[in-house]
Formats: C-alpha cells, structure tokens, sequence
C-alpha cells in the first residue's frame, strides 16, 4: 500500500466455507419449498390413467417443466446469496464494522523505506510475492545501483547488517579492503556482496529480484530530486550520454533516463549460480573497456558475526572494520559512561579528509527481522568513468582510501534473554556529522526507555513522505522498528524517504 495514501485500514473479513453456506441455504430453501405433489405413476395401460383430464404422458411433461422451473429458480437464489456473502471479497463498498487503522509508517506484516519511491515499492512488491527483508532489500538495493548512479551503483561498495528473529543471530555483509581495479579507479564488488547476502538468508529465486531493475534500466526510469540536484551541482563530466540531453546539459527533475547496458548486466547476472559467477562478466566487460589484460585482484565480500557490544538496555550490533562500525560502538560506549542525567552532549565522531557520498536503505518485518544496507562510490558519480559496454559508474575508492566512515549501520535489541523484545535499526547516510546525530538519537532512545517501556512508534509524530524528496540521501537518518507485532519505518528529517509496507 503506498505510504502517501490515507492511513492503512485493515479489514477483519469473515472466512466463507462453502459447506457452511449450503447448510445455511438449504435451511432457508426449507423455509419456502414449494412442495410439488405428483400423483402415483398408474399403468400407462390402464384406461383411467388422465390427471385433469390430460393424458398421462401429458401430466408427466408438465410436472418435468414445473420441476425444471422450479429448480432454476431455487439455483438462481442460491447463487445470489453467495454472491452477497462473497461481495467483502471482491471490495464490498460498505466495509466490515470490525477494523482499525494506522498512521503511515506502521504496518502489520512489513515495510521498507529509501531515497528512491519507485525502489520502495519494487521492495514492497517482493514482500508481497512471499519475500522476506532481504529479498525485499537486496532488490531495492539493486533498484538503487539503476535510479541513484550519483550515489551508488555496481561499481559501489556494500556494507550490510542483518538481524535474524528466528535465530536470534546478528551477520554482517561485509565489501573487505577497498582494491583498485585500475589507477583511480575502484574494484566493484555490489554485484558478488549482494548475492552472497541473498544466498544465504534470502527466500524468492535470486533472478526474481534483478526482473524489475533491469526492466527500469531497460525501458526508462525518471529522474527524481536527489539524481537531479546532484546532476546539477556536479555537472555531466564523463557522464553524456547516459545522464544528458542530445546537446549536453544534465537530465533534469522528470526526465527519463535509460541504460540498456545496464540493463544486459542485469540480465546476465539474474543467470548467475554464485557469487563469482555474478562478478566476473562483469569484471570482464570492464577490463576489456579499460584495456586491461585481467583485474589484479578479486572482490572478496564476506559474511561474519556482528561486532557487539552489550548495554544495561540490551545489545547493540554493527558491522567491523575497515567499517565505521567500530568507532561508532566506541563513540556511543564512551557517551553512556560519560552522560549525566539531562545531558545532551555526545562526543566528536572520527573526521576524515573525504566527504563521502552514500546510499541507505532498511526493511524490517513485525517479527524483528531487519535488515540495514549502505553503500557508496566514494565521491558523487563516483570516479566520473563510465564503462561504455555496461553502462556501470566506477568508484573511485581504492586500497589507501580512508576507512567507510559512511558505512555504521546499528541494530538495538531490546534484551537478550526476551525472544520477543522489542528490535531499533539505525542506519545513516553522508557524512560523519550524520554518524554523531545517529549516536544522540540512539542515546535519545535509551533514555526514554529508563523510564518507560518503548514509546510505540505508531503513536509518535509522522509526516507523510514527499512525493519527490528534497534532501534524501546525504544527511538522513532511517530509522525501523519492531513492536508489538508491527513494522515500523521513519527517518530524520521526517518524511525525507519515501517508505512503502504491507
């Protein structure tokens, strides 16, 4: 359902049994039985043998007709009651008198939300279909890499955090060391990560997730407010034809783009059978591009435990180095020894030389299950090279560049010991400010929690998402819960990403 409609209703149907509906109309059609009295079958030779003065044969052909009629006439009512009884099925207007609504944000079953509208619901779509938070994630992650090239791409770098309900257990996807593939350019390593992620915890075939993000490379996509500011504030240097019009100006806000090559990539991927696979016809468009003889080294994503680190509160998890994961437990350990009571301080996150630019997304479920994904290509468009044959923007993150301070996703569970407790998932997009106003609003949460339960979500104050945001992607905070058996999604600023949920 999209989040920018009216509050989500749910309708408590009543299940029909088609043996329960024919025992109810057979005793109705026994209240109003129209008794046929036919008389007794005499010998056809008997002279006597007329009703009414007909003939015999007469009398049986009228009383076939009237049982004929009236058999009709007991099916035709009979089928208009179910037709009645079935009518909340098919969108009845006046609904059940049982329901109950919720603000946008809160939903029963799931819900995911990022920078990107059109990703959101492609997530939501694969929720639908039976998916769950990492098929809806992995999907819109690569909905992204197509719609959102200033930010993340196929030649991004992937970080992940991935929090399992039904095993209690925390993983973290992880790019490893950033590597070259060529002299300022970065190794891509999106494609091999994310399908390593879905191998593992993901449910729908891995090709069903790549159908719709290489049909939106393939046939157009329209360039929403985030790709078209950073389009014009960076310029189209290395990025025509791709991003411009036929004389060289940038697209701008709904215009529609398309990359078929891209799209060929998508296609080819959806076929692979394993990580390697996913990378290498990559790899080798790419080296044939760049005129090398081979990549001097592979993508080397992996999938380990998350860091911890125990609280009064519960756990927290995030994801290792070369992550900003670490600095950030560090940062908030050293605020909750420090904080006194009423204190709004929190201390300096880590500054770096490199204002990175980076995308996020989360999806949660309403049985805590959440899944938390950032990548990035260093700077906006990357390294500005675009590989003619697929299409792909390169990075420009190399093998000395600085730590991922962009990449610190957080999870907060409520207690070990509670298998229903209640699940925070934090996950912060631009630069290390950003990282500092995540600490202070986890710090925020904790304190609220020292003097009542988590405040439900569904009750805090909610702006319905822009249709086309203004300032979502650098500088946003999402933020997904899961409480009281619902999924809960919001960022800060409020209402900067669109989020979509079931």
């Amino acid at each position: 359902m999209d989040a920018r409609t009216e509050p989500v209703l749910y309708h408590k149907l009543q299940f029909w049994e088609p043996d329960m509906e024919s025992e109810g109309g057979e005793e109705e059609e026994e209240d109003e039985e129209i008794t046929l009295g036919l008389y007794p079958r005499r010998s056809q030779d008997a002279p006597g043998n007329t009703v009414g003065g007909l003939p015999g044969a007469w009398a049986r052909l009228l009383a076939g007709l009237l049982l004929l009629a009236v058999s009709c006439f007991l099916a035709a009512r009979q089928l208009h009651s179910r037709d009645s009884s079935a009518g909340s099925f098919r969108g009845a207007v006046t609904p059940p008198a049982s329901r109950h609504s919720h603000r946008p944000g809160v939903y029963h079953h799931g819900a995911i939300i990022s920078p990107s509208a059109v990703c959101s619901h492609l997530g939501q779509k694969l929720l639908v279909a039976g998916g769950n938070v990492v098929d809806a994630g992995v999907g819109t992650a690569v909905c992204l890499t197509v719609v959102h090239p200033h930010a993340t791409g196929l030649g991004a770098m992937f970080w992940g955090l991935f929090y399992n309900s039904s095993s209690g257990n925390s993983t973290a996807l992880t790019a490893g060391p950033a590597q070259s593939l060529a002299p300022g350019l970065g190794l891509p390593t999106a494609l091999p990560a994310l399908h390593l992620l879905h191998a593992h915890f993901g449910s729908l075939p891995w090709s069903h997730l790549l159908v719709d993000p290489a049909m939106l490379a393939q046939e157009g996509f329209i360039v929403d407010e985030p790709l078209a500011s950073a389009l014009a504030a960076q310029g189209t240097k290395g990025l025509c034809p791709l991003l411009c019009h036929v004389d060289g100006t940038p697209l701008s806000l709904g215009a529609r783009a398309t990359n078929p090559n891209l799209a060929a990539v998508l296609r080819q991927a959806a076929l692979a059978t394993n990580p390697d696979l996913a990378g290498d016809a990559l790899l080798s468009l790419l080296t044939r591009d760049l005129e090398l003889e081979g990549p001097s080294a592979q993508p080397m994503p992996t999938l380990e435990p998350a860091l911890q680190l125990p609280i009064p509160q519960g756990v927290l998890f995030t994801t290792p180095s070369p992550s900003a994961g670490p600095e950030l437990l560090a940062l908030v350990e050293a605020a909750l020894h420090s904080r006194a009571p009423g204190s709004d301080s929190c201390p300096p996150f880590p500054q770096t030389a490199i204002t990175p630019v980076s995308s996020v997304l989360a999806t949660v479920d309403s049985s805590g299950s959440m899944l938390l994904l950032t990548s990035s290509l260093n700077s906006s468009f990357g390294s500005r090279h675009l590989s003619p044959s697929t299409g792909v923007l390169l990075s420009n993150l190399e093998a000395r560049s600085s730590p991922s301070a962009w990449a610190c996703p957080l999870i907060l569970r409520g207690s070990v010991d509670d298998t229903e407790a209640d699940m925070l998932g934090l996950v912060a997009s631009g630069t290390p400010k950003v990282a500092k106003t995540m600490t202070r609003a986890l710090l925020s949460h904790l304190a609220e929690r020292q003097t009542q339960t988590l405040r439900d979500p569904q009750h805090q104050t909610q702006q319905r998402p822009k249709e086309s945001p203004s300032n979502c992607g650098q500088g946003t905070l999402l933020q997904v819960a899961a409480h009281t058996e619902h999924a809960h999604v919001s960022s800060v600023p409020s209402g900067c990403c669109p989020f979509q949920g079931f």
